[in-house]
């Protein structure tokens, strides 16, 4: 594993942290010097992704080298938002799992080889639910982060931590529209599982399958609240972190149990 990425990853988090509680303390550091750095670990940690997902038996997508690769997209989709808009600060949490996701995978798990002529239809689903996946991980970081700000203001406590991060409204927008996106490309991976996949309520998929289908609904239901009824602050916060955590648990609980717990 290289360390290179990890280490980046880390300073990357510090920094933000440092600039969100302490901005004086890292004045120098300006937003651009803070994504070439991020586009720095991004590109190291593509070099160390490709090295290990691509074998000449096929894409290996282990339990720890598809973690890699989630985490992967996600720094990289909030790399791309934050050249224009205002979420890098997503970064505090983001970046130190992804060092962690990159740190645990030494290379020493049992591959899980998908061919590659693998159908385009399988391909295609599997890169709609990746990208669904990730999408939504950044809109439960942003959730979290929104509970602290609307949790501080309640509170009347607007210390540096709030004036750091963007106005609460612009929070929810951005929220709402990287829900809607990823609400869109989860309806395309559980469509197009169901036009490719042999059976989606097979042994091994039906857990994955009904989780998702859960969790979807969770995100219809949050996406027509907000428009019919306004819904916004706490109730928007616990309807994306329920829906993020049944995706989760849908696809890298099994997998997780799938592999490391039954070594299937």
């Amino acid at each position: 594993m290289d360390i290179l990425s990890p280490f980046i990853y880390i300073a990357c988090g510090i920094l933000l942290f440092t600039r969100l509680v302490r901005p004086q303390a890292v004045s120098f550091m300006k937003k651009g010097h803070l994504l070439l750095l991020i586009s720095i670990a991004v590109l190291s940690h593509t070099y160390v992704l490709y090295d290990t997902l691509f074998t000449p038996q096929g894409l290996d997508i282990n339990f720890f080298n598809v973690l890699s690769l989630f985490t992967w997209l996600v720094a990289l989709l909030l790399l791309l938002a934050a050249i224009t808009m205002p979420v890098e600060t997503l970064g505090i949490i983001v970046f130190p799992l992804t060092a962690l996701a990159l740190m645990l995978n030494t290379g020493e798990a049992t591959p899980q080889l998908l061919d590659y002529q693998t159908a385009t239809g399988l391909t295609s689903h599997i890169l709609f639910s990746i990208l669904a996946y990730s999408l939504l991980s950044i809109a439960a970081v942003q959730a979290s982060l929104l509970y602290v700000q609307d949790m501080l203001l309640h509170n009347k406590r607007p210390g540096g931590f709030i004036r750091a991060l963007p106005a609460l409204e612009t929070m929810e927008t951005l929220l709402f529209r990287i829900i809607a996106l990823g609400f869109i490309l989860l309806s395309a991976a559980l469509i197009s599982g169901g036009i490719y996949l042999e059976d989606m309520f097979a042994q091994h998929l039906v857990h994955k399958t009904i989780l998702s289908i859960i969790a979807w609904a969770v995100f219809a239901i949050l996406l027509w609240g907000r428009w019919q009824f306004g819904w916004r602050g706490r109730i928007a916060i616990r309807w994306t972190i329920s829906g993020f955590f049944l995706l989760m648990l849908a696809y890298f609980g099994s997998k997780f149990v799938i592999e490391l717990v039954l070594h299937r």
